[in-house]
């Protein structure tokens, strides 16, 4: 069949023809201005599906970095509460060995009992150490102290659930430090250890025998410290790994979304000058009309 070509089909053609040009440049523009591979769904649904993914996992990256953030703040002040009892509980040995000399006099005896006094509040100072208002031996209780003092009675408020934070996919990571486990509960608490020496020094009986205990309560302490120090180095790596990933989603992000700009104004300016030719090639098709055919 033999189909014949009108001036209308012509116009048809050209028009559709610089439509779809115009098409083509304005999409160009529009990512241009937003510096965007993706402006909607519909411009690569392969593409927007993987951007989803890659933003999830930047989502949840962002998450656990603040919740690494957070564990670090928890375990720093951890570190700090339980170095200066270890240097108080030194010193209470020192002083418990200077106390053991025979020939220490009465009164240096009464000096020492009240640096010990003072010692023990600063012992219960330490225990009840808080980060952002929480205290960090006492899980996840919100009594706002881990020990309490009443009449020479220690009390620990702590309910032995672990603060813990997710610093990945896998298992939380505990933040604080067993108080119990610490500085003991009840009669078996340093504190009551404490006392006991104060008492014992003030009836002038010999403290020797206090050297053993004081030596257990240190150990005591140095293994949960060395246990929050692996914790700590855990989570110090967490660190180092999330940034690392930080770095390869982004990248990911960006090998996705975005647009190499330079390349981009250069296609955008050859499709100008490209319409414009259409323009002018389509003027000059076109330009016979009706009263071309009626002279």
């Amino acid at each position: 069949m033999i189909t014949r070509t009108t001036n209308q089909t012509m116009a048809r053609a050209a028009q559709q023809n610089l439509q779809a040009s115009m098409s083509r440049m304005s999409k160009l523009q529009e990512q241009v201005s937003s510096s965007s591979a993706i402006s909607r769904p519909s411009d690569d649904p392969a593409a927007t599906a993987n951007a989803l993914k890659v933003r999830a996992e930047i989502r949840a990256n962002t998450q656990y970095t603040s919740n690494i953030n957070d564990a670090e703040g928890w375990l720093s002040v951890s570190d700090t509460a339980l170095s200066n009892t270890t240097d108080i509980l030194n010193r209470v040995k020192d002083l418990t060995i200077s106390a053991a000399n025979g020939s220490t006099s009465p009164e240096s005896r009464k000096a020492i009992a009240a640096e010990l006094t003072g010692l023990k509040s600063d012992l219960l100072r330490e225990a009840n150490t808080t980060y952002l208002g929480r205290t960090v031996f006492a899980g996840t209780s919100d009594a706002g102290a881990a020990f309490t003092s009443v009449n020479g009675s220690y009390t620990y408020t702590g309910d032995g659930v672990p603060t813990a934070r997710r610093l990945d996919g896998g298992t939380p990571m505990q933040v604080d430090t067993n108080g119990a486990a610490v500085f003991g509960t009840g009669d078996a608490s340093v504190f009551r250890l404490v006392d006991d020496l104060v008492a014992g020094l003030e009836s002038g009986k010999d403290v020797s025998s206090f050297l053993g205990k004081i030596d257990a309560a240190a150990n005591t302490v140095l293994v949960e410290h060395t246990g929050l120090g692996v914790r700590h180095s855990a989570t110090l790596k967490a660190k180092d790994a999330l940034l690392d990933q930080s770095v390869s989603l982004e990248s990911r992000r960006s090998g996705i979304e975005d647009l190499d700009t330079a390349k981009v104004i250069l296609d955008m300016k050859l499709q100008e000058v490209a319409y414009q030719a259409a323009l002018s090639v389509t003027a000059r098709a076109l330009q016979p009309t009706l009263m071309d055919f009626l002279r």
